[in-house]
C-alpha cells in the first residue's frame, strides 16, 4: 500500500573520503525523508578485506560512524530521516556494532539492520573445482547485489540500514520500494528509481561537481549534495539545499547520468535492465530538474561479482623539476633511476621490474600528438613501477631521494620514500542468482532471508533507430574545439573508460554525430585508448555515449598512470577539432 505521494532521498556521499559537510547539510535542511551513503569503489572492498584480515572488528567504512553519524544521528533520529549505507564493506557486523555503541554513547535508541550475502569468498574452492579461471590470491569477491533486502529491512522497522556490497543505486531504490511497495515486475518504476539513485550516488557530482563550465558553478567551498524528490509514478526531481554552492540544470545532470555507464539502453542492475536512452531532462525551476522517460525490462538471471587479487607490488614515485629544459631534465632522471635500480637488482637476483611508467606531470601527457609542448620552467617527474619482489621496490623506493644531489639542478620536492604497496588488480565474473542467499538482520535477531527473483535470459527489445540527420551545410563552416559544441564526463570501470558528450543545442547534435565516429574518436585518443570504441545514442537528452576498452593501463591500482581513473579522458575529447556552420557557435 503506498504510504506517501513524494519521497525525499539526499546522497550525502559519493564514496569512502567524501567530504564530512554532506550529511551534515542534509539532514540540516530539513528537505529528506531518507539519508543515503555510497562509499565502496571497486577497489574499496580489497583495502577493507585486508584491513579485516589484521583486525577483525575493522573491514569498513569507519568515517560512516565516527565522523557521518557522531555529526548527525541524533539529529536525523528526531527529524524521522531514515538512513541507508553501504559502509559494512567486508564486515557490516561489527560496522553495525560501532554504530550500537555510538547510540549508546549519544542516549539514543536505534534499531538498525545489516544486510548480507554478498560475499562469494566461502565459494571459490566449487567454482574452481568447476573450471572456473580464477586468480590464485583471491583478496576478494563480492557480488552486487539488489534493493530487495534493503527494502525488506525496512518494512521490518529499521531505523538504519547498513549493507556489504551492493549495486550503488540499490540504497536509494530499497527506500522507494519500501515507501510505494512497488511489485518487483514494476520495471519502469525500478529504473526510474534506479537512475534517481544514480544520480545521487556520487554525491556533488549529480549537482554541478566537475561540470564542463567549472566557472559557472558557483561557491565551491559550499557545494551542495543531491536531493532526489520521487513520485509513485518513477518520475523525479533533482534539486539540492537551498543556499548551498553547486548548480543544477539539465546540462549538469545529463553529465552525472552519463558517468561510468556502457550501453545507455541496457544498463544492467541485480533488480533490472534499464533503458535511459529516451530520458528527458526539464528545467523546473531554480536549480530544480525534472527526470522522466526511463524504461525497465526483466533482470538477468546472474550477479556481477567484482573480485580483487594480489599482484606483486608497485611504487610511484614524484620529484619537482625547476629551470630550463625542465621536461627533459625530468624523464632523463627517471630514465637514471630506471637504469640504475635495473642493475642493482641484476646484481640481487631480483629480475626486471614487471612493469614501469614514466609521465612528466605539465607536459600535457594524456593529451599525446595533439598539443604543442611548449617549454616548461616546472615540471613534476612520475616514476611508477611494479615488481613481484617486494625487496625490489623498497630499493627502489631509496633511490629516488638521490636525485636530488646527483643529476638535473633544481632538483626538489623529495618528501620522504614512496610507499610501496600490493599491487591489487581486479576481475569481474557472473554467478547465477540462485547460488547466494541475500537476508537481513535486524537487532541482532535471527537472520531473515529474501528471496530473490530469479531474473530471465529473454533478450531486451534493441534500441530504436535514430533518424539519419544530416548536419547543416553551410559556406561559412569553422573549425573549433569539441568543448564549444558539448559538455562532457568520463568514468571507469576496470580498464574500461566512457565518455559522455551532451551537445550543448539540439540542433548541434547532428554535426557531433557526424564527425564523432567511433572510429575517429578511436584514432584521437590512440596514445591512451588501446582497445575498441563503441558509440551509443542517447537521443532524450542529445548525447552519445562512448565506451572505450583496454583505456586505463589496466584501471586502478593495476595501472601505472597518473589518471589510473580515466578522470581527464573527457577534457581531452573536448579539445578534438569539429567543423560547425560559424552562425550556430
Amino acid at each position: 500500500m503506498m504510504k506517501k505521494d513524494l519521497v525525499r532521498i539526499g546522497g550525502a556521499s559519493g564514496f569512502w573520503g567524501d567530504s564530512a559537510t554532506g550529511a551534515i547539510q542534509l539532514v540540516a535542511s530539513g528537505q529528506i525523508d531518507y539519508l543515503v551513503f555510497d562509499y565502496l569503489a571497486e577497489l574499496t572492498m580489497s583495502l577493507l578485506a585486508a584491513a579485516r584480515l589484521k583486525n577483525p572488528e575493522l573491514g569498513y567504512a569507519t568515517d560512516f560512524v565516527t565522523v557521518a553519524m557522531r555529526s548527525v544521528l541524533k539529529d536525523a533520529l528526531a527529524g524521522g530521516i531514515r538512513i541507508i549505507a553501504n559502509a559494512g564493506g567486508m564486515n557490516p557486523r561489527a560496522c553495525a556494532a560501532a554504530l550500537e555503541s555510538l547510540a549508546a554513547e549519544l542516549n539514543l535508541t536505534l534499531k538498525i539492520a545489516i544486510v548480507e550475502g554478498d560475499d562469494v569468498m566461502p565459494l571459490l574452492p566449487t567454482l574452481r573445482a568447476e573450471g572456473v579461471p580464477l586468480p590464485d590470491k583471491v583478496v576478494s569477491a563480492n557480488a552486487y547485489l539488489g534493493a530487495l533486502s534493503i527494502k525488506r529491512a525496512l518494512d521490518a522497522g529499521a531505523q538504519v540500514v547498513i549493507t556489504g556490497r551492493c549495486v550503488d543505486s540499490a540504497v536509494t531504490l530499497g527506500a522507494l520500494l519500501h515507501e510505494f511497495d512497488w511489485s518487483m515486475d514494476d520495471y519502469d518504476r525500478l529504473a526510474a528509481a534506479s537512475l534517481a539513485g544514480h544520480l545521487i550516488e556520487c554525491g556533488c557530482q549529480g549537482v554541478g561537481g566537475l561540470h564542463t563550465d567549472w566557472e559557472a558553478v558557483p561557491d565551491w567551498a559550499n557545494s551542495g549534495y543531491p536531493i532526489v524528490a520521487c513520485r509513485a509514478d518513477g518520475s523525479f526531481s533533482i534539486s539540492k539545499p537551498a543556499g548551498t554552492g553547486g548548480l543544477v540544470t539539465p546540462a549538469t545532470v545529463a553529465e552525472q547520468l552519463l558517468y561510468e555507464i556502457g550501453d545507455p539502453a541496457r544498463y544492467i542492475l541485480p533488480d533490472v535492465v534499464c533503458d535511459f536512452s529516451a530520458v528527458t531532462l526539464h528545467q523546473a525551476g531554480p536549480d530544480m530538474v525534472d527526470v522522466r522517460g526511463a524504461r525497465g525490462y526483466a533482470p538477468t538471471p546472474t550477479y556481477k561479482v567484482s573480485a580483487t587479487y594480489a599482484d606483486g607490488y608497485r611504487c610511484a614515485a614524484q620529484l619537482t623539476i625547476v629551470g630550463f629544459d625542465a621536461q627533459r631534465k625530468a624523464r632523463r632522471s627517471a630514465e637514471a633511476i630506471l637504469e640504475r635500480t635495473r642493475a642493482m637488482f641484476s646484481k640481487l637476483g631480483l629480475g626486471d621490474y614487471s612493469a614501469s611508467h614514466i609521465e612528466v606531470l605539465g607536459d600535457a601527457y594524456s593529451y599525446g600528438p595533439h598539443v604543442a609542448h611548449a617549454p616548461l620552467f616546472e615540471a613534476v617527474m612520475w616514476l611508477a613501477v611494479a615488481h613481484p619482489n617486494k625487496r625490489a621496490l623498497e630499493l627502489f623506493a631509496r633511490e629516488i631521494a638521490p636525485a636530488g644531489t646527483s643529476w638535473a639542478p633544481g632538483t626538489t620536492g623529495a618528501s620522504g620514500r614512496p610507499s610501496v604497496a600490493p599491487a591489487i588488480k581486479q576481475f569481474a565474473f557472473l554467478l547465477d542468482k540462485a547460488r547466494l542467499a541475500p537476508s537481513f538482520t535486524l537487532d541482532g535477531d535471527t537472520p531473515v532471508s529474501v528471496p530473490v527473483p530469479p531474473g530471465c535470459d529473454s533478450p531486451v527489445p534493441p534500441a530504436a533507430e535514430l533518424a539519419t540527420l544530416a548536419p547543416v551545410v553551410d559556406t561559412d563552416m569553422i573549425e573549433v574545439p569539441l568543448i564549444t559544441l558539448a559538455y562532457a564526463r568520463s568514468g571507469d570501470k576496470g580498464d574500461t573508460s566512457n565518455i559522455g558528450v551532451i551537445a550543448r543545442r539540439p540542433e548541434l547534435l547532428s554535426h557531433l554525430r557526424a564527425q564523432l565516429t567511433p572510429d575517429r574518436v578511436a584514432a584521437y585518443l590512440a596514445h591512451l585508448v588501446k582497445g575498441k570504441v563503441t558509440r551509443y545514442d542517447l537521443p532524450g537528452i542529445d548525447a552519445l555515449n562512448f565506451v572505450c576498452e583496454q583505456a586505463l593501463d589496466g584501471g586502478g591500482m593495476a595501472s601505472l598512470r597518473n589518471d589510473p581513473l580515466g578522470k581527464g579522458m573527457a577534457q581531452v575529447l573536448l579539445a578534438m577539432p569539429v567543423r560547425v556552420p560559424r552562425a550556430l557557435t
